[in-house]
């Protein structure tokens, strides 16, 4: 017989709860999930941005084309590493390729992140423009920067279809968290980079309509979450909390730095790595936020109850 509450479902507090216990199942990631996240997204919006300067002026943004190359290659790589370390073994990766389901984001993820890698590493071979070997690489770097585009958004979708209280409760605004903290992430990489005047002026501007778009979407994703007061304290408390203040505040700082008017190298070394740590805290911040929301036995009997429609009753 089970001691404590009884089969009412009335936890010590007087919450409604299944014997004080977690409804859901922890998420099992471990870090590499996060870091995964973080360099897929700044590969694909690398990709995407390289693509388009590719399409604008290929030889006055040469530069800057050869370094979205290079950071997508790498970054796509990385992450392909890093979620077949979470998988445990090679071939489970290659199990997921073995069916195309449009309805399912990690299915659709697997086979963009499939296709983009080896795209964007044949972008980034060091040909010369001319001959055919140039062309190739031309058509790798536009069809990785089309691939790019599903790349820095299908991980938001994917955590927004779950049953995690606090990813659930603010899915309308966890995927353009995700696209526009990849937006970021990509310009402050190539913020570090060395890139001509003109097109370090072109990386300014993604980067601060990337910052703005980020810090937009995190208070929207923060407001949706919190509509529940009880879904939203992982943003609030414990290490997530922490995780979440300071990628703001780094993300903030970033955007301040960036648009100073007497902007320098070292300014932008700045700016570039507190972008960089912003796009990398943010990431493990809700990942560790959704883990926290499932370990909370009343955040989903809360959620339910909030979305149930007025007027009809709790039920047994």
């Amino acid at each position: 017989m089970i001691d404590g509450p009884d089969a009412a479902g009335e936890g010590a507090s007087g919450d409604p709860t299944y014997y004080d216990r977690p409804v859901l199942k922890e998420p099992v990631w471990i870090w590499a999930v996060p870091a995964y996240f973080y360099a897929g997204g700044a590969a694909g919006a690398a990709a995407t941005l390289g693509a388009a300067a590719q399409a604008i002026d290929s030889r006055g943004l040469e530069g800057l084309i050869r370094w979205c190359r290079w950071i997508a290659a790498a970054g796509t790589a990385a992450g392909t590493g890093l979620l077949i370390h979470d998988l445990g073994r090679p071939e489970r990766f290659l199990n997921m390729l073995r069916v195309f389901r449009p309805t399912s984001a990690l299915n659709i993820g697997s086979w963009v992140l499939a296709i983009a890698t080896p795209m964007a590493a044949a972008s980034a071979l060091p040909l010369r423009r001319g001959g055919a070997a140039g062309r190739m690489a031309n058509a790798a770097g536009l069809l990785s920067g089309i691939t790019g585009l599903p790349l820095v958004g299908y991980t938001g979708v994917l955590l927004s279809n779950t049953a995690v209280p606090v990813w659930q409760e603010s899915r309308r605004a966890l995927p353009p968290l995700f696209v526009a903290s990849a937006v970021s992430s990509a310009a402050s990489l190539l913020a570090l980079m060395s890139l001509a005047p003109e097109e370090h002026l072109v990386v300014r501007r993604f980067g601060v309509l990337g910052n703005l778009a980020e810090l937009g979407a995190a208070a929207a994703f923060e407001s949706q979450a919190s509509r529940v007061e009880r879904v939203g304290r992982p943003l609030r408390e414990g290490l997530s909390g922490s995780l979440w203040t300071w990628a703001k505040a780094m993300t903030a700082t970033s955007l301040c730095v960036s648009i100073l008017p007497a902007g320098g190298r070292r300014l932008r070394l700045l700016s570039g790595l507190l972008g960089t740590a912003g796009g990398i805290l943010l990431r493990f911040a809700v990942v560790s936020a959704g883990k926290a929301s499932t370990r909370d036995p009343r955040a989903t009997f809360h959620m339910q109850r909030a979305d149930r429609p007025e007027g009809l009753p709790p039920g047994p």
